[in-house]
C-alpha cells in the first residue's frame, strides 16, 4: 500500500493506471431487438440484407430509358408503379411509366425524371429540364451492402442504433452482459435514508447516489448496505461482494482516520494500486483488486464521493461494459462571472453553472460554497470549472476550463 508520504497521482495518471490493467467483460447474451436499448454490441453486427434491397425511385415522377427522350417528343405513360406495387406490364418504347418515391424503378429505366420538371400534354408527357443517366434512382445498395459492418463492438445501443437495426430485419443481437456492481457504505455514523436520527448520526446518501447512478449507467446493483466499521464485518462484507460482482464501490473508509479499516482489510484480501490523488473534492481514492472483483473506495463526503465516481469510477464502468471510444464531455473555454477560491497544489473540480450570452461567448459562475459537504453545488449546476494544480484565486473576467456534465449527472 502506498505510504502517506508518495506524492499524489494526478487524475491523468490514475486513469491510466486504472485503465492499463481493467479489460472489458468477455461475457455476452443474445437479446431480442426490444429489450437491447442501454446495452454494448459484444462483436460487429453485419447486415444480412442490402439496403435498399432493389433499385428505387427517389423522387415523385417518371421512369424513362434516354434513347426515347432523343425525339424531344411527348411520351405517352405505359403504366404506374407504386411503392409495394412495382409496374409489371410491358413498357414499349417510346413510352414512359409514372412512378412514387420508393417504388421498384422497372428494369429498363435509366433515370427518373421529378415531376416538376414534366408536363402533361394530349400526346403524352414532355420534359422540360435535361436528363441525366441515373438520376433520381436509389441503386441497391446504395446505403447499406450485404456483408457490410454497420455497428462495431463496443457501440451502446439506442435511438440511433436500434432502428437501423430493425430496418435490417436483425430481430436480436449479441450483447456485452450487465456489469455486476456490489455496493456498502462503511460509517457508524450512518443510518438509512428515512431512519430517525439520533446524536452524531446522518444518513447514507451516498450510497443512494452511487446507486442512482450505477443504475443510469445500467448496472445490475448488489446493494450490501451499511457496513459497520469493523475489520471483521469489513472482510465479510469483501468476501462476499468478491463473489458475487465484477466490481465493488465503498463509500468511507479509505481517509487516514483510525477507524478506517477499508484499506487494511483491502490489502488483506486483495491488492490496492492507488489510493490518494492531487485533485480536489476526491484526495481519498483508492483503487485495487480483489481475487475476482474490481475495487473503488469513494471518500465518505457527498461531493467527493459524486465527483470522484464522475471522473474516474465512469470510466472504469464503460471500459468493464466495453464501451469503445466513451469519453467525457470536451471542456471548453469560459468566461467567469464569479470570483473562485482556490490554493495551489491540487487540480480542484468546482462546480458551476455554465450558458452563452448574447455575443455567443461561454460564461459560467460558481454555484457558491464548494465545500465537499454541501452537495447543493452539485444539484445547482450543469458543468465542473477544472482548474488546474498549480492555479491560485480566479477572478471574475478572467478565462477558465469548464467540463460540461454528460447524462449521468444531468439526466
Amino acid at each position: 500500500m502506498a505510504e502517506s508520504h508518495s506524492p499524489l497521482l494526478t487524475l491523468e495518471q490514475a486513469l491510466v493506471k486504472m485503465f492499463s490493467v481493467v479489460q472489458p467483460l468477455a461475457d455476452s447474451e443474445v437479446l431480442a431487438l426490444t429489450d437491447a436499448a442501454g446495452r454494448v454490441t459484444a462483436g460487429p453486427i453485419i447486415s444480412p440484407v442490402d439496403v435498399p434491397p432493389f433499385d428505387n425511385s427517389a423522387m415523385d415522377g417518371y421512369a424513362v430509358r434516354l434513347a426515347d427522350l432523343a425525339s424531344g417528343l411527348p411520351l405517352p405513360v405505359a403504366g404506374k408503379a407504386f411503392a409495394g406495387a412495382p409496374f409489371t406490364g410491358e413498357w414499349p418504347s417510346g413510352t414512359t411509366v409514372r412512378i412514387m418515391t420508393g417504388a421498384p424503378t422497372p428494369a429498363a429505366a435509366q433515370a427518373v425524371v421529378m415531376q416538376e420538371q414534366a408536363e402533361a400534354t394530349d400526346h403524352g408527357v414532355r420534359f422540360t429540364a435535361p436528363v441525366k443517366a441515373g438520376q433520381n434512382i436509389r441503386r441497391i445498395g446504395d446505403d447499406i451492402r450485404r456483408g457490410e459492418e454497420v455497428l462495431p463492438a463496443g457501440r451502446m445501443l439506442g435511438a440511433a442504433e436500434l432502428p437501423l437495426l430493425a430496418s435490417l430485419g436483425i430481430a436480436d443481437v449479441a450483447v456485452v452482459r450487465r456489469l455486476k456492481v456490489a455496493l456498502f457504505s462503511t460509517g457508524d455514523e450512518l443510518r438509512p435514508i428515512g431512519a430517525p436520527l439520533a446524536a452524531g448520526q446522518i444518513h447514507d446518501t451516498n450510497r443512494f447516489t452511487v446507486r442512482l447512478m450505477l443504475r443510469q449507467m445500467g448496472c445490475e446493483v448488489i446493494d450490501l448496505g451499511i457496513v459497520a466499521d469493523n475489520a471483521d464485518a469489513l472482510r465479510d462484507a469483501f468476501r462476499q461482494a468478491d463473489n458475487q460482482a465484477d466490481l465493488l464501490i465503498t463509500s468511507g473508509g479509505v481517509s487516514v482516520g483510525e477507524a478506517d479499516y477499508t484499506k487494511t482489510v483491502l490489502e488483506e484480501l486483495g491488492h490496492i494500486n492507488f489510493w490518494r490523488l492531487a485533485i480536489k473534492p476526491g484526495k481519498p481514492f483508492a483503487f485495487g483488486r480483489l481475487d475476482h472483483a474490481w475495487f473503488c473506495g469513494l471518500p465518505g463526503n457527498p461531493v467527493s464521493a459524486a465527483a470522484t465516481f464522475y471522473q474516474l469510477v465512469q470510466p472504469v464502468i464503460a471500459r468493464l461494459s466495453g464501451r469503445v471510444g466513451w469519453r467525457l464531455p470536451a471542456r471548453l473555454r469560459a468566461r467567469l462571472l464569479t470570483p473562485l477560491k482556490k490554493s495551489p497544489g491540487r487540480m480542484d473540480f468546482q462546480r458551476g453553472y455554465f450558458n452563452s450570452n448574447d455575443r455567443g461567448e461561454i460564461e459560467v459562475s460558481s454555484t457558491g460554497d464548494q465545500g465537499s459537504h454541501v452537495f447543493s453545488s452539485f444539484s445547482a449546476a450543469n458543468c465542473f470549472i477544472v482548474l488546474p494544480a498549480e492555479q491560485g484565486p480566479q477572478q471574475a473576467g478572467e478565462w477558465v476550463e469548464i467540463e460540461p456534465f454528460n447524462q449521468l449527472l444531468l439526466a
